[in-house]
């Protein structure tokens, strides 16, 4: 939970106290309280499902990739780890960085600004050894994203455009950005409603009982509503 400062206590102050809310409603009122009290940025608004998933289990992992319909209003920084001819590919689709033993050293030298990494299948003996730096950030490339790869165009181009990538963390939360609070707030809405569907066809075969356990919104220095989960099921 963020700290509460001034503007934060004014945020609160302003919202009605019900208990949840359905997206619509709550998305709205995000973007409300925080226009009402601004801050000196474009916030980014953040969605959390938490999950019936036993996240010990490698079975019940949920990973995957999707495209916001209108993106997530930030065109991310990409290092593609590729030979040959394949850098230049990266290079012009609007990649940062790319190359080989040269970006690996790089990042290893303490270098992380960047916020997907991608890799051609035979440069994954060099993205290898930089599991310990990379994975903990969720950079890691993995086939099972779409980031391992040997269509480095098509690939970087998705991701700029507003692919995004989601996993669950240790207790079975899965959350991404879903927008800015400059966006209008039906965009919000569509961008989360295409979240929930996306998790909802992830389902792991062997995740038991109730899957959305429950769901809430918020921005960068916004309190976090709560989603109506019953209406989710609609």
């Amino acid at each position: 939970m963020p700290i509460k400062t001034r503007k934060l206590k004014e945020r609160y102050a302003k919202l009605p106290g019900t208990a949840s809310y359905v997206p619509d409603e709550a998305l709205k009122l995000v973007k409300q309280v925080c226009e009402e009290v601004k801050m000196d940025f474009d916030e980014t608004v953040e969605a959390v499902f938490r999950l019936g998933i036993d996240p010990k289990k490698p079975e019940q992992q949920v990973r995957g990739t999707f495209t916001l319909p209108h993106g997530t209003g930030k065109v991310p920084r990409i290092v593609v780890f590729a030979m040959g001819d394949k850098v230049k590919e990266a290079l012009d689709a609007g990649a940062e960085e790319a190359g080989g033993d040269d970006l690996a050293a790089k990042i290893k030298g303490g270098w992380t600004d960047f916020d997907v990494a991608i890799a051609t299948p035979e440069m994954m003996k060099v993205v290898g050894p930089l599991g310990k730096i990379l994975g903990p950030r969720g950079l890691m490339p993995n086939p099972k994203t779409g980031t391992v790869t040997f269509a480095i165009k098509e690939t970087v181009e998705e991701f700029k455009k507003g692919k995004v990538e989601y996993r669950n963390d240790q207790y079975g939360n899965v959350a991404i950005p879903i927008g800015r609070i400059s966006f209008d707030a039906d965009k919000l809405v569509e961008n989360f409603k295409s979240f929930h569907s996306t998790l909802l066809k992830a389902k792991p075969s062997a995740a038991k009982g109730q899957y959305i356990r429950s769901a809430a919104v918020s921005a960068t220095q916004g309190p976090g509503l709560k989603i109506d989960i019953s209406a989710l099921l609609k």
